[in-house]
């Protein structure tokens, strides 16, 4: 198949159609093209088409990260996994391993129709459809949670024991890796944690960055969610750092935002944080003990993952625009980890 497109930064144009066109069975005529697609701002994510087919491209960052980070292949195997569960996932069509294709791991999956309320201005629910919304949001995180990780073949997905703790490790790790500048209270929070940590609690799956922009809905039925997105950080662990991850993102209306993300959970009819936190131990009977650890290593976690990607923008590694404010937020963040641990 000839390439007769330009392909968006981190694609290779020719390669990855001659790759595509034996797998997914693409005519020469329409070609390929691909998008960026805007949201997140670690993996790179590319909406594909061939005349009236679609399909949506995965691939890491590019520049620096750590080894273990942002692997293609441990995303394509919890969306095998999760496929058929009561955890909506896109399909996985395709994926690769060879670096010669277009320089990385990639893989590819199916395009779900939906709309993903990413910012205030996304978002045109009445108080009555938020309410709703959040409360599936909170069903469908513990859903994934009460999934018996053996059961659906993630037996060997992570290791649960000591898992809050080589979290916190590994994210001071990426911060010195990514580090750029002085940022004293991103350090003091840090070293709060490791001093903090609770004993490790049941293992679970985990997403890793569950809110409510990783989410799309369904177009007609904004309540109903049809896909959970961007599993980059997937694994085994304590289910409460999800839990964390959501609250640490529900801002309520009066507090500062860090992003534009935090003040979607500020308008009408969405649940407190509080009522977050009833309906989960509702839905899944866990013991929420030493929750603010959680929640404060959240902030910990996104401080540290928006450093990284103001390094990346300074070295003129980033695609898409955004970018030029990272280097506000995860001192913001950082004195917010510090307030939630109390």
């Amino acid at each position: 198949m000839v390439a007769e497109w330009t392909a968006p930064p981190g694609l290779d144009a020719e390669a990855l159609s001659a790759w595509l066109g034996r797998r997914l069975e693409l005519a020469d005529d329409p070609p390929l093209q691909a998008e960026l697609i805007a949201g997140g701002r670690s993996n790179l994510t590319y909406l594909l088409r061939s005349g009236e087919r679609m399909w949506v491209l995965r691939r890491p960052p590019l520049g620096r990260r750590l080894p273990t980070a942002h692997s293609m292949l441990r995303e394509r195997r919890v969306l095998d996994a999760l496929s058929g569960t009561g955890v909506p996932v896109p399909r996985v069509v395709a994926a690769c391993d060879d670096n010669d294709v277009i320089g990385t791991s990639f893989y590819v999956m199916d395009y779900v129709d939906g709309r993903v309320i990413r910012a205030p201005a996304d978002d045109d629910l009445d108080p009555s459809q938020r309410h709703t919304c959040a409360i599936e949001l909170v069903k469908t995180l513990a859903t994934l949670h009460q999934l018996e990780y053996e059961r659906v073949g993630l037996g060997e997905f992570g290791r649960p024991a000591g898992y809050l703790e080589r979290q916190v490790r590994r994210f001071k790790q990426q911060l010195d890796a990514s580090r750029t500048r002085e940022l004293p209270a991103l350090d003091r929070l840090g070293d709060l944690l490791a001093a903090s940590l609770p004993d490790s609690g049941r293992a679970a799956i985990l997403h890793g960055d569950y809110r409510i922009d990783n989410v799309m809905l369904d177009r007609h039925d904004p309540t109903r969610i049809v896909a959970v997105l961007d599993w980059e950080m997937a694994t085994l662990g304590d289910p409460l750092c999800d839990l964390g991850m959501l609250l640490m993102y529900w801002g309520q209306a009066g507090e500062q935002m860090a992003t534009g993300a935090h003040a979607i959970t500020a308008a009408a009819g969405f649940p407190t944080r509080n009522e977050i936190i009833e309906r989960y131990a509702l839905q899944t009977g866990f013991p929420l003990e030493d929750l603010r650890v959680y929640i404060a290593f959240a902030y910990f976690k996104l401080a540290v993952i928006v450093e990284g990607i103001h390094a990346r923008h300074l070295d003129g590694l980033t695609v898409g625009e955004g970018y030029d404010g990272m280097a506000a937020i995860p001192p913001v963040l950082a004195e917010q980890g510090i307030e939630a641990l109390g």
